[in-house]
């Protein structure tokens, strides 16, 4: 038998709705889902633009001392970057308080991969940014992502 506190399916209750309008007038949480946000689509879309070169010929950008050490050409270990970044966006869509830290690192390798040889070095300060950034995100959702609880 329903009672008065039942919620038709979809519908949230009063203190509920009150909680949410509060949460996104916070200047504080509206930064962290814009940054949520940003650091899902930004690694996804550039992830797979690795796969064929649209917005630009990623390759260039690895450093000729990694490429000699890698198997395979730069376009190669591109699909695997590609991977990585799509994979990073998706933790930070599901869990922003261990994605920041994993985009975070992944940005801190291209930031030195960029740094290390000459040409690039605007573009390793924006990335630097970037970076600053995921930390950000991830600090911000140590306040509202809850860490993971594993059962027991």
């Amino acid at each position: 038998m329903a009672t008065v506190t039942d919620q038709p399916a979809g519908r949230t209750s009063g203190a509920a709705e009150t909680e949410r309008r509060r949460m996104w007038a916070d200047p504080r949480y509206q930064a962290f889902m814009l940054l949520r946000v940003g650091f899902t689509v930004a690694p996804i879309a550039f992830g797979l633009d690795k796969f064929w070169n649209g917005m630009v010929y990623w390759p260039k950008y690895l450093a000729p001392w990694i490429n000699d050490l890698l198997p395979g050409n730069a376009q190669q270990f591109m699909y695997f970057v590609g991977a990585v970044e799509i994979v990073a966006g998706l933790v930070v869509l599901v869990k922003p308080r261990y994605g920041g830290y994993l985009v975070a690192a992944w940005l801190a390798g291209i930031v030195t991969n960029l740094f290390s040889y000459p040409g690039w070095y605007d573009i390793a300060v924006r990335d630097f940014g970037l970076m600053l950034g995921a930390l950000t995100l991830a600090r911000l959702a140590s306040v509202y992502d809850p860490p993971l609880r594993l059962r027991r």
